[in-house]
């Protein structure tokens, strides 16, 4: 099924995306029937997606300095809170009508930007939350020379967990990349996807309740590369691995259930390539993992494109691959609600194809569900209780030359057996 209409909000101007995808900035997040957008120049914009039909209604606004951008935004305590990437590193709450509750800048632990560079800047990586608690990933990335004139990557990175009136409980540091949390059953997991430093473990297991780490785990592979997304389960995790291009299940202690290949070192027409696979989702019927951009093993350009770039694969609780489908482009993020999942295809910044843009909709057990298709790229994506929403950026390729696309946000209702059960 493909929705080629769907209610939308405009959200303002933003400077189009390019060829190469940016990075993240912008988020959206459901709660109580609000869609809250946190936009490229670190404002909020609150829409009523509660009725059955129709665009979705602006409900309140706050606006920021126009100095960051928001990248990552979760229900919290009744209201929301957002993280940026910007010279603060801020993490805000705000109620559910926008009033600001508490912030937080990172900053003052991560240091200053090396430059005002988009990528040096402080971070706000990852949000998550369990119960009472916030937890915060947020890190800052910075270029260092060794005495042998050899250029260095170098992380300053801080796990937080904070209290509802923003009094920090604990905080874990390292000088690793972290790049997902995920929380539940009195656990943090924290994936790091580069260990160039003293850090060397891709995921971390942390006590919610004092921040003492219970478990490491890591793919064992050579490099900075680690672990690209975490999902907890009852019993353990599930993780992709940037070291090897697979997904894995581990049990409580870490210790590997099974291992699925994804996207790992394929020959196409005798040009070795790969692809991350960047994120996954599980639950009890199974996990889906999300794979992303070709690379070749030498260099970085290439003609040949991995046969499993830029998709959704399904696999059942014990390992066994069930479906796989295209996302159309690179994925920033997923938004997940039980077993159905939002996930946002931007540029396949090789291909540059229009035509994939689009917000594709899934089910754990079962694949495809729904594509909503956009005329710009579809950079962040939420779904709660059957609805589902996506912000939509607009984007010049460099050999077209013409602006595709607004800055907008979509409403989809997921009439489906997946988004009703919602296991």
């Amino acid at each position: 099924m493909s929705s080629q209409r769907a209610p939308t909000a405009d959200l303002g101007d933003v400077t189009s995306a390019r060829s190469r995808h940016q990075g993240r900035r912008s988020a959206v997040t459901l709660t109580d029937g609000l869609a809250v957008v946190g936009t490229a120049d670190g404002d909020l914009r609150a829409f009523d997606v509660s009725a059955d039909s129709g665009p979705p209604r602006p409900c309140w606004q706050y606006d920021t300095d126009g100095e960051p951008s928001v990248v990552a935004a979760v229900p919290f305590d009744g209201g929301l809170v957002v993280g940026e990437r910007s010279a603060r590193g801020q993490i805000r709450c705000h109620d559910a009508g926008g009033d600001l509750r508490w912030r937080y800048e990172t900053r003052g632990d991560l240091g200053e930007a090396q430059q005002e560079t988009r990528f040096l800047l402080p971070f706000v990586a990852s949000l998550a939350t369990d119960g009472g608690r916030l937890y915060a990933a947020a890190r800052r990335y910075e270029r260092r020379t060794d005495a042998d004139g050899n250029d260095l990557r170098h992380f300053e990175s801080v796990v937080y967990a904070f209290a509802p009136d923003g009094t920090v409980n604990w905080t874990y540091r390292t000088d690793g990349s972290p790049i997902s949390l995920d929380a539940g059953d009195g656990r943090v997991a924290v994936a790091y996807n580069r260990c160039p430093g003293d850090h060397q473990h891709g995921l971390v297991v942390l006590d919610a309740e004092g921040g003492e780490p219970r478990w490491m785990w890591d793919p064992g592979t050579d490099g900075q590369r680690r672990v690209g997304d975490v999902a907890l389960l009852d019993d353990g995790a599930v993780v992709s691995s940037h070291g090897d291009y697979c997904g894995y299940r581990l049990d409580s202690g870490g210790r590997e259930r099974w291992r699925v290949p994804l996207a790992t070192p394929t020959d196409v027409d005798g040009d070795i390539v790969y692809a991350y696979p960047n994120h996954v989702h599980a639950t009890e019927v199974g996990a889906v993992f999300v794979t992303g951009n070709t690379y070749p093993e030498e260099g970085r350009e290439t003609e040949a494109r991995h046969p499993t770039e830029h998709t959704a694969v399904g696999v059942s609780p014990d390992g066994d691959r069930r479906w796989d489908a295209p996302v159309g482009g690179f994925a920033s993020g997923l938004g997940t609600d039980g077993s159905l999942l939002a996930v946002p295809g931007a540029q396949n910044f090789r291909d540059r194809d229009a035509d994939d843009h689009a917000l594709r909709l899934f089910g754990v057990a079962d694949g495809p569900i729904d594509t909503l298709d956009t005329d710009g790229v579809v950079t962040a994506a939420a779904v709660a209780d059957g609805t589902a929403v996506a912000v939509e950026e607009p984007v010049v390729y460099h050999d077209e030359g013409r602006e595709r696309g607004a800055y907008r946000l979509h409403r989809v209702e997921v009439e489906n057996e997946t988004a009703r059960s919602r296991h």
